[in-house]
């Protein structure tokens, strides 16, 4: 894991276990930055590359609980690792239900904290990987004009350019020069793709009205 590259946000309302904690993962060569309010987290900006979250529960004012789906609202691409000393089985299980990671218990075990960490480092990496892959498609797609997204939509349903240009009453050659069009803006070179593409977009095919 990129540990130069990564970020991890530790939030704790307690100086001393900030400062300790925060002390271990950057001598281990981590990219840590502190919080004593998750107040303040939910102020900076989103962050849209890899790093996670270490999250105590008991905070002063709201919870960590409280505010969990609050932070994983915002900061999607950030696994939450929750830390706490009077934590119960219950706790636990309510905040993985929500979402989160994991959850470590105070004292933490300095290699218990590290694997956690590294687990949630590689989820972030693959949320990212997979929210810039959609976010390409969302561009190419977004470069498709009106008649060329229409066209797309029954494409992928597997129609021919004749059955195409028969549902919306324009020449086959006109389908076929559209179609031209698509494969080029999108970069694709098969059905099968830009099938893959509406699926991961979660476009759905054109309905068909006539039987030709």
């Amino acid at each position: 894991m990129d540990k130069i590259n990564s970020k991890i946000f530790l939030i704790d309302d307690d100086e001393e276990i900030r400062q300790s904690i925060s002390l271990l993962l950057k001598s281990a060569g981590y990219n840590v930055e502190t919080f004593g309010t998750t107040e303040e987290l939910l102020k900076t900006n989103n962050h849209t590359s890899a790093g996670c979250i270490l999250l105590d529960v008991f905070l002063k004012g709201k919870t960590g609980l409280e505010l969990q789906e609050e932070i994983e609202t915002k900061f999607e691409l950030l696994p939450i690792i929750f830390i706490s000393g009077q934590g119960n089985i219950p706790m636990s299980v309510e905040a993985m239900k929500k979402g989160a990671l994991n959850f470590l218990q105070k004292p933490i075990d300095d290699k218990e904290l590290f694997n956690a960490i590294e687990e949630a480092l590689n989820r972030s990496s693959a949320l990212v990987t997979k929210n810039y892959e959609i976010e390409k498609f969302k561009s190419l797609v977004n470069s498709l004009t009106a008649r060329e997204y229409e066209i797309f939509r029954f494409v992928i349903t597997g129609m021919l350019n004749k059955q195409i240009a028969s549902e919306l009453g324009i020449a086959e050659h006109t389908v076929k020069n559209h179609r031209l069009n698509i494969t080029e803006k999108l970069g694709v070179k098969s059905v099968a793709e830009m099938i893959i593409i509406a699926d991961k977009l979660n476009i759905k095919g054109a309905i068909v009205h006539n039987s030709a």
